[in-house]
């Protein structure tokens, strides 16, 4: 049993996909720094300044404090998950397709095997052929 899954450990697929997942976690770091630094204050900017989008909601029933509604937040984890998935498919997946389309075997068309028909043409021929 542990052979079985020292072998399933060790086959490509496993440890691609655990780089690939590794990579993809920095690069997530990576887009969220962005997100922060350059896209929080433009929303910021288009939704009324200093505070990035929020929405104070004042409940009717007593005891009840002010709800802060973030969608500025939300806002920014969506450019976030858009541009994530733009550079991925960008900079992985279409790259991968161009290379897998490139050294995919062409598989050959099987060449048909001549019919009963056509074997006894090709017999004539070559017998008359062998006559003249």
């Amino acid at each position: 049993m542990i052979h079985g899954f020292q072998k399933f450990l060790l086959r490509g697929n496993v440890v691609d996909l655990a780089v690939g997942v590794v990579i993809g976690a920095a690069f997530n770091g990576l887009v969220s720094t962005f997100t922060k630094s350059f896209i929080d204050p433009l929303v910021k900017v288009v939704t009324g300044g200093a505070v990035a989008g929020q929405l104070v909601v004042r409940a009717a029933a007593p005891g009840v404090d002010a709800i802060t509604v973030d969608y500025g937040a939300f806002i920014t984890a969506l450019i976030n998950f858009f541009l994530t998935a733009l550079v991925v498919y960008l900079l992985v997946v279409t790259p991968m397709n161009a290379v897998m389309d490139r050294f995919r075997r062409q598989e050959k068309p099987a060449t048909a095997e001549p019919s009963t028909q056509e074997k006894l043409l090709a017999e004539i021929r070559d017998e008359l052929r062998r006559r003249a």
